[in-house]
């Protein structure tokens, strides 16, 4: 597997925990020095040395999404 490293530049919130000490965040993320990206994924314990699978947008598709978000609730109300 490649070598990869990351930074949280900023840790904006949880979105939910699960058993093991697993938690849902959104966080601030530069990837292998590159500019950072909003990521949504699950981490393990606060040192966030264990990952599990997550998704990584730029500020534009961060935007995007919530937008959909907004209308998916309208529309659900």
């Amino acid at each position: 597997m490649a070598e990869f490293n990351y930074e949280i530049t900023k840790a904006i919130g949880s979105l939910s925990e699960k058993t093991g000490g697993w938690h849902k965040e959104l966080n601030l993320i530069s990837w292998n020095d590159g500019d950072p990206k909003y990521d949504i994924r699950t981490w393990q314990g606060q040192d966030h040395t264990r990952m599990g699978k997550g998704v990584s947008l730029n500020r534009d598709e961060l935007i995007q999404l919530k937008a959909l978000i907004e209308e998916e609730l309208e529309e659900s109300e």
